[in-house]
């Protein structure tokens, strides 16, 4: 293999790795640097030998984020307030044209299951990943992971079973949450707490992610009078100069608040039964800055 096909292969298989690596990471940078470093690996390989390009990436970047997610997990122990995983847009474009697809690859980048998968081990979360999210073999990810393919069966079972007990039961219809959301964002600046209100489940969460460096509840908040009046009275000290974006990110459609050409803000809701279930604020600016393109 060439130094040239051998990078038209990487590239070709770069957003699996990518997508791969963010899922176990909940971080684009971290993503990326993993990325990087398999890039480097495969660079440096002999790739003579190499049959399946695809499986072999795969199983560097795995790998790379087993072990950077071992890092993190003390880093994240000491974060300030509640961690979130960093937003990212999604589009999935033509290479992936199948709708039930791209449902599954929506709900797996979904922040309600990235913050489930932070409450796995690493090796569950990568099994999950590469089995639920990408429809991996379980050969193929014994592999990867250098297991018998009977313990990643199990480890499989166990993270599904985990994941399933704890992930919230919200409707994924894009149509539907970005429908309540522009009616969230209609009530909040133009309506009355009332017109607010009727929009939020009783026992809504607000989940908020400041990093320590923005202005931003700590703790979640419940119940939909306490997160209603919350939300109405940050909506009303928007400034003028700001402007407010509904794109999608992380598979579902979210506010996104701009102040001179900076995200400030990010605003996305789940939702079940026609109503506001949970929503989350992220402000932390070191997760906010890939998105100034959007």
């Amino acid at each position: 293999m060439t130094v040239d096909t051998a990078t038209e292969a990487f590239e070709e298989h770069r957003p699996v790795l990518t997508g791969v690596a963010y899922r176990m990471l909940g971080r684009v940078a971290d993503a990326e640097d993993v990325v990087q470093e398999a890039w480097l690996r495969w660079s440096a390989a002999s790739r003579e030998d190499v049959r399946e390009p695809r499986a072999f990436l795969v199983r560097i970047t795995t790998r790379l984020a087993i072990d950077r997610l071992r890092h993190l997990r003390s880093r994240r122990e000491s974060y300030p307030g509640t961690w979130l995983p960093e937003p990212v847009v999604t589009d999935f474009g033509p290479a992936v044209p199948d709708t039930a697809e791209r449902a599954v690859l929506a709900d797996s980048v979904s922040l309600a299951v990235l913050v489930v998968l932070e409450s796995l081990s690493p090796l569950e979360r990568a099994v999950f990943v590469l089995r639920e999210a990408f429809g991996f073999p379980y050969a193929e990810i014994a592999t990867a992971l250098d297991r018998s393919e009977e313990a990643v069966r199990q480890l499989a079972g166990r993270a599904r079973r985990h994941v399933e007990g704890r992930k919230p039961r919200y409707d994924v219809d894009p149509a539907e949450r970005r429908d309540l959301t522009e009616r969230f964002l209609a009530a909040a600046s133009g309506g009355g707490i009332e017109q607010l209100l009727a929009l939020l489940a009783p026992d809504v969460r607000l989940v908020s992610d400041s990093g320590g460096k923005a202005k931003a509840p700590r703790r979640i908040i419940e119940s939909a009078d306490k997160v209603g009046r919350f939300l109405f009275a940050v909506a009303g000290e928007l400034g003028p100069d700001g402007e407010i974006r509904v794109v999608e990110l992380n598979g579902g459609p979210a506010a996104v608040y701009f102040i001179g050409g900076r995200v400030d803000t990010v605003f996305q809701i789940e939702v079940s039964q026609g109503v506001i279930q949970c929503a989350y604020i992220i402000r932390n600016p070191d997760k906010l800055s890939g998105l100034s393109a959007v």
